[in-house]
């Protein structure tokens, strides 16, 4: 399973954004993209996924117990 870190990298990539030009189109900030693409631990959730909504993607919950 890939990490929102190199998921966020790869389609930045992808798509031939720089990182300034992802955190213009996501509404956030530089320091916010960069710290995101190093997997920094804590960071906002709604910033996250103001980001990946551009991938088409977003973070949620999941539940990890069979019923």
């Amino acid at each position: 399973m890939m990490n929102i870190a190199s998921f966020v990298k790869e389609r930045r990539k992808q798509l031939r954004l720089t990182q300034p030009e992802l955190a213009m189109r996501a509404g956030v900030g530089l320091r916010f993209v960069r710290e995101l693409e190093q997997g920094k631990k804590t960071l906002r959730l709604d910033k996250v996924n103001q980001v990946l909504a551009l991938f088409g993607a977003e973070v949620g919950v999941v539940s990890i117990i069979e019923e």
